[in-house]
Order: C-alpha cells, then structure tokens, then sequence
C-alpha cells in the first residue's frame, strides 16, 4: 500500500510557548491486529542479541534519552522511577534476557522504539474524533491532576507517555490505526518520522 501522509498534531499554545521544539505525530492506515509472522520474530530476535549490559548502561547517556528524561523531570515524573520508553524496553531486555514476542504491533514497536530511542503508541481510529492533540488535563477529566494528555476533539485518548485508555486502544476489532509520537525538545524530527515509519513498514498491510 502508498505510505500514509504524516500529520503534525496540534500542540495548546502554552505548551509549545513553554517547550519549544515539543512535537505531536502521527500516520493513519488501515490495519488488523494479528500475530508476529516468522520475519518480525526473527527481527526482534536479532535485536535482542545486539541489545545487552553494555548498551542498556549506555543508553541513557545517548542525546534523545537525556532529551526525555530531562523532559520526564520537567513534567514532575522521576525517570529513575518511571521509565521513559526506551528505558522500559531495556529493562524488560534485561530482565527476560530478550524481547519477548507478543504480537505484531507490539513487536514492531519495540524495534522501532529500541531502534530510534523515540517512544509510538497505536489507538484505535474509530476512537478518535478529529486530528490529535496534546494539551494538559481539563478539569472534569479522570486524568490525574497536571499531567498532559493526547485527545481528540472529543476527549482524551491517552495520558502522556501512558498506554492508551482501554476504549481507544488497538483491539481485535480495530480495522484503521493511528499510529502516534511524542517528541520532546533536543529531539531531531527525523527520529519522530522513522519511528512512525518503521512500525507502518512492519505491519502495514500487504
């Protein structure tokens, strides 16, 4: 299939006045949720045995992590507590002694994730209303309190740099998918773009 076309989300305006270079991303395409063919296991086999102590050490001294822990700190969360993404998949390494296999879509976001250092969510398209948008928490809203979150026009979809909520998550039913990142300032966009793309390159349909 064509490639989908990048859509910048909408960042609120004090956001973007507080932290310039904050980024919202995002690809729609059509997709069905399904199982790791042999080729994104192999792939993700391989990964997991380039990716051990040596790296996982090293890792949060590279550019774009520093650039999301500093960020993590920014918005009152410890990254030494609560993990960014890639730092979350490294201990998982770690801990497991690989990257487990669970599904296609989680496979081909761990390798685009480990791969880029630049964190991707999926929701379900028939859950979002209108284009994305990060924003902070409204009040009224069960978010907790000052935390930002990705919405649509109709409500939020996902606090930020958190799963998706069950209701606008990939399911078993999703047959459209939108594929999102957050980058954060010291971030090169053209991370955020091969992220989203390496996942669609893995999962798209045929």
């Amino acid at each position: 299939m064509s490639e989908p076309p990048l859509v910048e989300g909408e960042v609120a305006a004090e956001l973007a006045q507080e932290w310039p270079g904050l980024r919202l991303a995002s690809m729609t395409f059509p997709f069905a949720p399904g199982p790791s063919p042999p080729e994104l296991k192999q792939r993700l086999r391989l990964l997991s045995d380039r990716f051990r102590g040596p790296q996982a050490i090293a890792l949060r001294q590279q550019p774009i992590p520093q650039a999301y822990r500093i960020f993590f700190r920014h918005i009152g969360l410890e990254p030494d507590e609560r993990r960014i993404p890639v730092e979350a998949l490294a201990l998982e390494r770690m801990k497991h002694g690989g990257f487990r296999s669970r599904n296609a879509l989680d496979d081909a976001i761990t390798i685009a994730v480990m791969e880029t250092n630049v964190p991707v969510w999926a929701l379900d398209a028939a859950a979002v209303e209108g284009g994305l948008r990060l924003r902070a928490a409204e009040p009224g809203e069960s978010v907790p309190r000052g935390r930002l979150v990705v919405a649509c026009a109709a409500r939020p979809l996902a606090v930020l740099f958190d799963d998706p909520g069950p209701d606008a998550g990939v399911t078993e039913r999703t047959r459209e998918m939108v594929l999102f990142s957050v980058a954060v300032p010291g971030v090169p966009p053209i991370h955020v773009e091969e992220a989203l793309w390496t996942v669609w390159d893995m999962v798209a349909p045929g």
